[in-house]
């Protein structure tokens, strides 16, 4: 595992491009034969981005204090 995203901007293209995943992750599941494991599998990425995005306003919190 890579040092902790410090730069907010840095923070925002690491969560752009998870988004983007996501997204490419989406449109590649058929609906019609998407499974239970398809969707558990969009469910962890979400969580994991929200994750993300608390570890980032954590940090930002951490650093103003």
């Amino acid at each position: 595992m890579g040092s902790p995203i410090q730069n907010k901007n840095t923070q925002v293209d690491f969560l752009k491009h998870r988004l983007n995943m996501f997204i490419d992750v989406l449109d590649a599941i058929d609906p019609e034969d998407a499974d239970l494991e398809d969707i558990d599998r969009l469910i962890a990425m979400l969580d994991d981005m929200e994750s993300k995005c608390r570890e980032f306003n954590n940090r930002e919190v951490s650093e103003s204090v």
